[in-house]
Formats: C-alpha cells, structure tokens, sequence
C-alpha cells in the first residue's frame, strides 16, 4: 500500500465516489484511480466501496473505518511537510486565510499589519466566502485558519474558538425619523423599508427569527453581502440598513449616517476562528492567532487543537 492509494480513497470519498471528478482533481486517468483503489482494496483484504458495474454505490462498513485511518495517515503527512518547513524556512511561508468580507475589511487591517511587522517574508493569502465557504476551505485545507460568525462550530473536523461578540446596528442617514431615537424596537423598523444582508451572511438569521417571533413583515429592498454596499444605498435613499456594529467604526461622530444598536432586539453575534483538527500550526499562524485575541496563547491552542471540545474554557 502506499499514499497515492490513500489519496485516491479520500478524493473519492470527497468527491461523492465520482471516479471521473476524482480523477480530475488528482490530475490523473479514471483507469488509474480505480486500478489503485482495486489494489489497496486487494491489499487490505476488505471492501472500501460498495460498486454496481464500474460504478461506486457507497463506503461499507469497513471502508469507513479504512477511510478514518487514511485521513489520519494523510493528516499526519502534511503535518510533517509544516514541520519541515517550519524549521526550514522559519518565519518565511504563506498564510492562508479564510475569511468573510466583514472580517477581512474592518477587523483584519490591524492585526495583520501587525503580523507583517514580525514577519515580514510572511505572504498572507486572504480567500472569502460566505460562512460555509470558509469552514470548507478551512476542512479542504486550502486555508490554515478560518474566521467567521456563523457555520465553523457546525462541523465535527473542526475546532472551533469563541473570537469576540458583536451585535447588529441600524444605520440611517442622521435627518431620518428613527434617528432621533435612542431605543429603536422591531416595531419602528417595521415600519421602514430596510436594507440588510443576503441571509448566509453575518448574523441575517438572528434578524428573520426575531421579526418572525414577533409575527412582524419586514419590507427588505435590497440585500447584499457587504455593509460598505448596504451604507451606500442607505446614503441613496432605499432605506435602514441593518449591518455588523464593526461597519461604523470609521464612520467619525460627524459623518452623515448615523448608527443605533439593536443587541437588544437581535442578540449578541460570536466571531469564532476555526482550525482543521489535528493539523500542525506554524508559528506564524500562532503567532496571528495571539494577535486577533490575547485569550489565543500557544498552549491553549495546543490544547484545543487535542480537544474534542469547542470552547475550551474561553
């Protein structure tokens, strides 16, 4: 048996047990892949799928325990190429990053500045997507770490960090009615048309329980992914928009909108960071870590990533 075995067992598991999509995401034959799976198969005296014809059905019972200790052999394979490199290479490399546009555009800036500061041969790689895009190249290890709000503690492969609360704010330029109100209440936002997140994005879900529960309609014009779009078309006149409170941090006390918290409708929002489990961390990327929250200390995410815990006491 040998790695490239393992490899075409997982990729086919990933795939769906797809031998074609397999065969083009390793960049080899169909024939290939299937004679190698045949083999380890052989090997190991047990069947890893179930097939009808040429075709794969599903991983028998067997086969999944085959495929956890493949996983396992592969995790620990690229461990060692991170280790090699870590001592290698020192502080040079790339960090990958999975992230959302929230994240990336008001709450990275600093603590990636001051990332660059200790390491600067460092290349930094910043991939977005909604919350489920970053835990899948987080679980596909196309990024070593993943920051976002919703979707990181849904996913047993990962381990999973409380990074900070947050709550929505209500955005609306400052001659707007509601402006002049302190406490705004689900009522009053009812009452004007809003402009809010596409619902895979940051905390949406929070807002359309809450409006549910009270049996209220919202009128949302327009939807987006990005605050910095759902500002301009408040500016424009569609309405109240309902955005991350991280979105009005540049915003200077004489700006033209004005902002109102709605924790107290909506909830508090947790930032989480997340890690594939069992997965070697450079020293850069503990390094980063330490940077977004003073609670992230090396020896914690040691720990954490041994844990089959999600909170680790943070």
């Amino acid at each position: 048996m040998n790695l490239q075995q393992f490899r075409f067992v997982a990729e086919a598991a990933r795939r769906g047990l797809n031998l074609t999509e397999t065969a083009k995401a390793l960049h080899t034959s169909q024939p290939g892949v299937s004679k190698a799976i045949l083999e380890l198969e052989e090997e190991l005296g047990v069947d890893i799928f179930s097939r009808h014809g040429k075709r794969l059905r599903r991983i028998t019972e067997p086969g999944q325990l085959v495929l956890r200790s493949i996983d396992l052999i592969l995790r620990e394979v690229a461990n060692l190429r991170r280790i090699g490199e870590e001592y290698s290479r020192q502080d040079d490399g790339t960090l990958s990053i999975a992230t959302t546009h929230t994240q990336a555009r008001y709450v990275l800036p600093a603590p990636l500045g001051q990332l660059r500061r200790q390491f600067p041969k460092l290349q930094i790689s910043l991939h977005q997507g909604n919350p489920r895009q970053v835990a899948q190249m987080v679980l596909e290890e196309a990024a070593v770490m993943g920051l976002a709000t919703e979707s990181l503690d849904e996913f047993d492969e990962l381990i999973s960090l409380p990074w900070y609360e947050w709550q929505h704010v209500a955005v609306m330029p400052r001659d707007h009615p509601l402006a002049d109100m302190d406490t705004l209440d689900l009522a009053h936002l009812a009452e004007h048309p809003l402009i809010s997140y596409h619902p895979a994005f940051t905390g949406r879900t929070r807002i359309d329980r809450a409006f549910a529960a009270r049996n209220l309609s919202p009128r949302v014009v327009l939807e987006a992914i990005d605050a910095d779009v759902i500002k301009t078309y408040v500016r424009a006149g569609f309405g109240v928009g309902l955005v991350a409170e991280m979105a009005m941090r540049d915003e200077s006390p004489q700006a033209d909108l004005v902002a109102r918290p709605l924790g107290h409708l909506f909830g508090r929002n947790v930032a989480r960071v997340a890690f594939k489990r069992g997965v070697y961390l450079r020293h850069h990327v503990t390094a980063f870590a330490g940077l977004l929250s003073d609670r992230f200390s090396a020896p914690l995410l040691t720990r954490a990533m041994g844990s089959d815990g999600t909170n680790h006491g943070l």
